[in-house]
């Protein structure tokens, strides 16, 4: 249930083409529903912007189908994350309308946000080599579907950092940087040390045994020396995707308070 969706049904209500009770049998439904393996937060949407997403890896796909096909009644679209091709097939079975981003892994139901202006700022996406690239997509494609505009630079790993240099402008024009590296994650802190922009560290499991499954960059980058740089945990793309778009959100134009008062409809309403 996003903002729209009850917008649209108080509307209604008003203008008499819904009853009460028809109303009331649409908004049963929050603030959650219990499914028995599962608790729907139908409530997300109206609270932050953006339904709850489904965490596939570890469901069966018949409960990320019911799951997805519950929220989807209710949210114009809806998002599965980590999600196998396997788990795909299952939920473009049941919804056709179903669209898979096969390198994120990630899953779409319903109309996705058109890309903002090229004048509104982006989110930049940073990979340091191309084995990081499954979550720098999951963080870009998140990204975006929070309606972010997102610009992506990929393997510019500080193993050949003019690479990274000679993208100097994009660091520069950027609203926020998602950084992410395995081996010693190290990238993290060289574009913390050159962009003015909040960043977000992302370390991957990428590298050999003592990278300890991503740890060692972890611990790097928690141990930044650049100032700026906040850090998400191993292979959380979609965590940083989330916060980058939010993020990218504070900073754009709001709308202006309201100005005066007019009648609509016999109601006084605020003008803005």
């Amino acid at each position: 249930m996003d903002v729209n969706r009850l917008r649209s049904i108080l509307q209604s209500v008003r203008s008499g083409s819904v009853s009460i009770d028809e109303a009331l049998t649409d908004l049963q439904g929050l603030p959650y529903e219990d499914l028995g393996y599962a608790h729907l937060d139908h409530h997300r949407a109206l609270r932050q912007g953006f339904p709850e997403v489904v965490f596939a890896q570890g469901k069966t796909p018949d409960q990320v189908v019911h799951i997805m096909q519950r929220l989807a009644d209710r949210n114009p679209l809806v998002m599965a994350s980590r999600a196998a091709e396997p788990i795909y097939q299952a939920v473009k079975a049941v919804m056709p309308q179903a669209q898979y981003h096969a390198l994120a892994r990630i899953i779409t139901v319903g109309e996705e946000p058109p890309r903002p202006g090229v004048e509104q700022g982006y989110v930049l996406v940073v990979s340091a080599g191309t084995a990081d690239l499954p979550v720098a997509e999951e963080a870009a494609v998140t990204s975006e579907l929070l309606g972010a505009r997102v610009e992506r630079l990929f393997d510019v790993g500080v193993a050949g950092i003019h690479r990274l240099l000679d993208h100097f402008p994009v660091l520069s024009e950027a609203n926020v940087i998602i950084v992410v590296a395995g081996m010693e994650g190290a990238l993290a802190s060289v574009v913390g040390g050159l962009a003015s922009c909040p960043v977000i560290a992302v370390p991957t499991s990428v590298g050999y045994g003592a990278s300890f499954g991503g740890l060692a960059a972890l611990l790097a980058m928690l141990n930044s020396c650049a100032a700026g740089v906040a850090v998400v945990n191993i292979d959380n793309g979609f965590g940083a995707g989330y916060l980058g778009a939010i993020i990218y959100r504070q900073g754009q134009p709001r709308r202006s308070q309201p100005t005066e008062l007019r009648e609509d409809e016999g109601v006084t309403v605020l003008e803005r």
